[in-house]
């Protein structure tokens, strides 16, 4: 399942995701090149970071006010996925960095122009756990916190970082995201793991920062679709639907990873030997077509649920109209569903493929880890999802997360 959505430019020459999907695929082989030395960087290398900015691949979530081109949750998968299918950690670090210029893009439209207007280019990291402390003051909050995992905190001239709200008593009324320039924040190396080591995914470190109000946006009322935006009436990307924007972006790079992986199977089936039996073939023997076929299956159903979810969140956001909770525990479900789906075929098609899966120059390996690391995201987890949409389907209202 490979389609791309196909979107016409607009007057204001804005690209089709056809357009910037190939844009993506023109940079492939640079972006797979430089996979290994992002792995062992453990960050992504600022050639293909230069190379993605160029060709306008961080601005699919930036307002066209600012030159941006205000895309769709669709086609932000179709980025994610090409970009994946080169190279996980690259893809992972796009996409975190794009949904978070969506974050940034609720903001008020002065806390838009500060990023956003004085540098069209500019890149913003995320967490939103609220690892910190605050201090009400005049105007905004001092804060002072860590917040772990920072994808692309290398490559970040903004953080969308979670907080509490406290009043001038000191304590705690609320929950925020607050909108802090990376230049204002340490950042401690703190990324060592299995898989997606190229995310370069941090710690970024505050001391007793100042944040002013307009760059501070509440949470409830962002779950449930207010937004402090002044565009939101006419910029309809920016009333999509908070938690399942942020939750289905995540398995974009798991769709091109499958395929990638698929892909990369198929490719040396003809001229690979089963070792230990008589098939001078993968391609001869009917096991090894049958995996071929059931690892397909479950890529295309990823992509199908990924799509259906997109759906639900783009033609609610054009009527203007929020999905209720049962939709978007279903877009939460279709989430954990994807990343369930991408790990089990990548788990077969390595099996299919035998144990050079495994062999250090061998991608496959690569993208095993990349996907299996980034399958574990909070937010992706399908136990977790699952029993959110169990709930919403039957009426039950002991809640397990705010976050639907």
């Amino acid at each position: 399942m490979t389609a791309v959505q196909e979107t016409p430019a607009d007057t204001g020459g804005t690209p089709s995701a056809a357009e910037l999907v190939a844009r993506v695929k023109e940079l492939h082989p640079l972006l797979a090149t430089n996979a290994v030395e992002g792995e062992r960087d453990r960050r992504v290398l600022e050639e293909s970071i230069q190379a993605l900015t160029t060709a306008g691949l961080f601005k699919l979530a930036v307002p066209k006010r600012y030159g941006g081109y205000e895309t769709s949750m669709r086609t932000m998968l179709d980025v994610s996925a090409a970009t994946g299918a080169a190279d996980g950690g690259t893809a992972w670090v796009l996409t975190l960095t794009n949904v978070c210029a969506w974050l940034a893009s609720l903001f008020p439209e002065k806390a838009q122009d500060e990023v956003f207007g004085a540098d069209p280019d500019a890149k913003v990291s995320g967490v939103l756990t609220p690892t910190a402390e605050t201090r009400k003051v005049e105007g905004g909050w001092r804060v002072s916190g860590k917040w772990y995992y920072n994808s692309g905190s290398w490559h970040a001239t903004w953080a969308v970082l979670g907080i509490p709200i406290t009043d001038e008593a000191g304590e705690v009324v609320n929950q925020g995201l607050a909108l802090i320039p990376r230049g204002d924040m340490d950042l401690e190396d703190t990324w060592f793991v299995a898989g997606m080591k190229s995310s370069g995914s941090n710690c970024l470190v505050a001391e007793d920062v100042f944040v002013p109000e307009h760059r501070v946006m509440l949470v409830p009322p962002a779950i449930a679709g207010e937004y402090p935006s002044e565009h939101t009436g006419t910029e309809p990307f920016y009333r999509s639907a908070f938690v399942p924007v942020l939750a289905l972006v995540l398995v974009g790079p798991q769709l091109g990873m499958g395929k990638a992986a698929l892909d990369y199977v198929i490719s040396k089936a003809a001229n690979k030997p089963i070792s230990y039996t008589f098939f001078a073939a993968q391609t001869d023997s009917t096991a090894f077509q049958l995996q071929v076929a059931e690892a397909a299956r479950l890529i295309d159903t990823a992509h199908l649920h990924a799509y259906r979810a997109a759906a639900d969140i783009d033609e609610a956001a054009a009527r203007g109209v929020y999905p209720d909770v049962l939709t978007r525990a279903r877009v939460r479900s279709d989430t954990g569903y994807v990343a369930e789906n991408i790990t089990r075929a990548i788990d077969i098609l390595l099996s299919a493929h035998g144990a050079a899966s495994f062999a250090e120059v061998n991608p496959l390996q690569r993208i095993w880890r990349d996907s299996a690391t980034a399958a574990r995201h909070a937010v992706v987890s399908p136990a977790v999802s699952y029993e959110v949409y169990g709930k919403a389907l039957l009426g039950v209202e002991d809640t397990i997360t705010p976050l639907v």
